[in-house]
């Protein structure tokens, strides 16, 4: 492209030194979502998301609900390992699955979890269920969520009517917007990176320990 373009010719390391002097480094790209709204749809649900926060009742709860599915399996992560040397890390199949519906309060950082069979309109509901019992005194409690099937399910939303639970939906293909996300990622990184578990039982332990232990990270 440079010889073409600039009737230039330089050798690879020549064209690396280059690259590195005008200030270039060689890293992939970042992913993105492939359908994504644009700037001014997710602005207006952040403002939204701020004045429902100044709006609603004191005892009100807002929560960001969303699934996980971490597999049986050990995930490599960055670490600092001696130059010249090689560190292992055992791995499994990654055939199974632990199946976490989640729901964190960002404010007070109250995490509710339910661990089902999959992540579908019944472990919805008992999650939902969960977050009443948990906040007798509310007289709403926003759930927001995106648009996952199973969340505007005819069950799910038979269950809500005449509850305190009213479903807040993300606009269309914006995880970055799920604050819940965050959690999700503190957790792979506490439960899957560097970390081999040998059996699904154990795996699944840990999984159920991070969160049983979650007021510790939160230090």
């Amino acid at each position: 492209y440079v010889e073409e373009t600039y009737g230039i010719s330089y050798t690879v390391q020549g064209m690396t030194d280059l690259l590195k002097r005008l200030g270039f480094v060689y890293k992939k790209p970042k992913k993105l979502p492939g359908k994504h709204p644009d700037v001014e749809t997710q602005l207006e649900f952040i403002e939204r998301y701020e004045k429902l926060k100044q709006t609603k009742g004191k005892d009100d709860q807002i929560y960001f609900m969303d699934g996980v599915h971490p597999q049986h399996n050990s995930v490599a992560a960055h670490g600092w390992i001696k130059r010249g040397t090689t560190k292992t890390l055992a791995s499994n199949t990654g055939r199974k699955r632990v199946n976490i519906n989640g729901a964190i309060n960002i404010d007070q950082l109250n995490i509710v979890t339910d661990f089902g069979e999959s992540v579908n309109a019944q472990s919805t509901i008992t999650l939902l269920k969960k977050l009443i019992r948990k906040h007798r005194k509310a007289k709403t409690i926003y759930v927001i969520c995106d648009n996952a099937r199973y969340y505007r399910s005819r069950l799910v939303r038979e269950f809500i009517m005449g509850t305190k639970i009213v479903l807040v939906f993300l606009p269309p293909y914006c995880p970055n917007l799920n604050l819940i996300e965050r959690l999700w990622k503190y957790f792979r990184k506490k439960v899957l990176h560097n970390k081999y578990r040998e059996t699904f039982s154990d795996f699944r332990s840990a999984c159920h320990n991070f969160f049983d232990s979650i007021k510790e990270y939160s230090k």
